[in-house]
C-alpha cells in the first residue's frame, strides 16, 4: 500500500517528478527537438520500458508533451507543467537579491570607512 501511495504522489506532483534524476535529464534532452522513446532510452542509457515509464510520470504532470507519427509517439517539452516550480523558486531568487543588495551596501560603507581613515 505504501509503494502505491508513493506512485501516486509522483505522477500527481511535479516536485515529486522531477527528484528523481534521471527523469529530471529527459524535458533537458527534449528541448533539442522532438524524439521518439527509443531515442530517449538510448541518448540516456536507460531501457525502453524505463524510459516509457519516466516519459509517461512527465507527461501526467505537464513536462512533456506527445504526438503521434506513424507508428511513433513523438515526445516534447512542455514548459508549462514548470510553472509550480518557477513560482516556488522565485520567491527565492527575492530572497537573494536583497541579501546581495545588503551585501553590496555593506561593502561599499567598508570602502568609505577604509578611505575616510
Amino acid at each position: 500500500m505504501i509503494l502505491g501511495m508513493a506512485r501516486a504522489a509522483t505522477t500527481s506532483d511535479v516536485f515529486n517528478a522531477i527528484a528523481e534524476p534521471q527523469r529530471r535529464q529527459i524535458p533537458v534532452l527534449l528541448r533539442g527537438g522532438e524524439r521518439p522513446v527509443t531515442e530517449v532510452a538510448g541518448e540516456l542509457g536507460m531501457t525502453q520500458p524505463g524510459a516509457s515509464k519516466h516519459l509517461r510520470v512527465l507527461r501526467e504532470v505537464g513536462l512533456v508533451q506527445d504526438r503521434r507519427a506513424g507508428k511513433q509517439r513523438l515526445y516534447a517539452p512542455d514548459a508549462a507543467g514548470l510553472r509550480p516550480v518557477h513560482e516556488w523558486t522565485g520567491g527565492f531568487a527575492e530572497f537573494w537579491n536583497e541579501s546581495f543588495d545588503r551585501l553590496e551596501a555593506y561593502v561599499q560603507d567598508l570602502k568609505q570607512t577604509r578611505d575616510e581613515e
